[in-house]
C-alpha cells in the first residue's frame, strides 16, 4: 500500500539490492574483515575525512546508544530538544544503556540554541548533580526542520567550551544536505560535529546505519562499546555493502532531492485548499499541518499516516525517494472530494 506514513515505509533502491545481491554471491569473512567492509569504510572515509572511525550498526536506535555510551558515563547528562528521538522514541533505551540523565529542551520548531540550552547548565562539579556531557541534535529534526550550518557552528562551539560532546543523530542527514546544497562533510566535520549516527534506511537502504567518530578522543574505546552494545553484525558485508552503493554516484543526494521535490509539490497542492493549516516549516521531506477531523477519518479509509498532536488534528506527511507524481496527485484527488 502505497502511504505517506514515513520513509520508514518505502522499498530499497534497485542499486542498493545489487550490491547486497553481488555481496551474497560466495562467503566471506565475518565481523567487519571482509572486502565489502573495507571498500565502505575506504568511501565512507572519501566522503567525510580520513580520519574518522566508521562502525556499522543494526538500526537508528543501536546508532544512537553507541554513540552516547561513547561520550558519557552514568554520572553525566544529555541535553537534548524535547521531540528529539531518543527522549520519545527509542522506548528508554538511552537511559538505560548511557544510566545517564536526559535533559528535554522546549523548542518552538525541534531545534535547539546555545540561549535555550544555557539556563540547564549549572552544577558544574557539584557532586549531587548530574553533569552535563552530550548534547543530541538531530538533521533534519523530528518537525522537518533543519539546521543552517551557522547554527551548527554556533551549537559545537557552545557545548564544546562547556565541555561537552556534540552527538548528530543523521537519520534524514541526506535530506538536509540536497534542501542546503551542501556536502555531507560541510554539515557534519566543518560543523565541529564529535560522532555522527549515519543513517539510510529513511532514503534508499534496507537497514543498517554507520556510526561515525569523529573525535579522535572517543575512537579507542569504540568497537569494544559497539560489541557490548550487541550492535557488532557477524555477516557484516550485508549492512556495510549498501553504503557504498549509497555513496556512489550521489545516489544518496539522488533520493534525498527527489524525496524533497515531492514533499514541495505535496505542499504546494495542500497549500491551496482552505481547511489546511501548516504547524512548521517544510524544510525537508516531512510536512506537518492541521485538518479537520473528520476529513482526516476519511483520509485514513485510504491511506495511512500518523497523528502527531491528535488532540490538535495535527498529522505528519512524509514523503519517500520512490514517492511519484502520481501518489501526490491521487492524495490530494481524494482529499478534494
Amino acid at each position: 500500500m502505497r502511504s505517506f506514513a514515513s520513509d520508514n515505509n518505502s522499498g530499497v533502491h534497485p542499486l542498493v539490492m545489487e550490491a547486497l545481491n553481488r555481496a551474497n554471491i560466495d562467503h566471506s569473512l565475518g565481523y567487519g574483515d571482509d572486502k565489502w567492509t573495507e571498500e565502505a569504510v575506504a568511501k565512507i572515509k572519501e566522503t567525510f575525512t580520513p580520519n574518522c572511525v566508521p562502525l556499522f550498526v543494526f538500526n537508528g536506535t543501536g546508532s544512537n546508544v553507541v554513540a552516547l555510551q561513547l561520550m558519557t558515563r552514568p554520572y553525566h547528562s544529555i541535553f537534548c530538544a524535547e521531540t528529539a528521538h531518543i527522549y520519545v522514541d527509542e522506548c528508554g533505551s538511552p537511559v538505560k544503556m548511557t544510566g545517564c540523565q536526559i535533559r528535554p529542551i522546549a523548542t518552538p520548531d525541534g531545534k535547539l540554541t546555545p540561549e535555550l540550552m544555557q539556563p540547564y547548565l549549572h552544577g558544574f562539579g557539584d557532586q549531587h548533580h548530574s553533569q552535563p556531557r552530550a548534547l543530541y541534535i538531530s538533521q533534519c529534526t523530528e518537525l522537518g526542520t533543519i539546521y543552517t550550518p551557522e547554527e551548527l557552528k554556533r551549537l559545537t562551539d557552545f557545548a564544546h567550551l562547556n565541555g561537552m560532546y556534540v552527538h548528530m543523530d543523521g537519520a534524514r542527514i541526506a535530506n538536509a544536505c540536497a534542501a542546503l546544497n551542501l556536502s555531507l562533510k560541510e554539515l557534519t566535520v566543518d560543523c565541529g560535529v564529535d560522532i555522527l549516527s549515519f543513517g539510510g534506511t529513511k532514503n534508499g537502504l534496507m537497514m543498517g546505519e554507520c556510526v561515525i567518530v569523529f573525535n579522535k578522543d572517543l575512537q579507542p574505546e569504540a568497537r569494544f562499546i559497539r560489541k557490548q552494545s550487541a550492535q557488532l553484525a557477524s555477516k557484516m558485508r550485508y549492512l556495510s555493502c549498501q553504503f557504498t552503493a549509497y555513496l556512489t554516484d550521489d545516489l544518496w543526494l539522488k533520493n534525498a532531492s527527489h524525496a524533497n521535490a515531492m514533499a514541495a509539490k505535496l505542499r504546494a497542492e495542500l497549500e491551496k485548499l482552505p481547511e489546511v493549516t501548516f504547524t512548521q516549516k517544510a524544510e525537508s521531506n516531512q510536512l506537518f499541518l492541521i485538518l479537520p477531523r473528520p476529513v482526516i477519518d476519511r483520509m485514513l479509509e485510504s491511506y495511512f499516516f500518523y497523528f502527531w498532536n491528535e488532540e490538535k488534528d495535527e498529522i505528519r506527511l512524509v514523503t519517500s525517494f520512490d514517492t511519484t507524481e502520481e501518489d501526490v496527485d491521487e492524495f490530494i484527488g481524494l482529499l478534494k472530494r
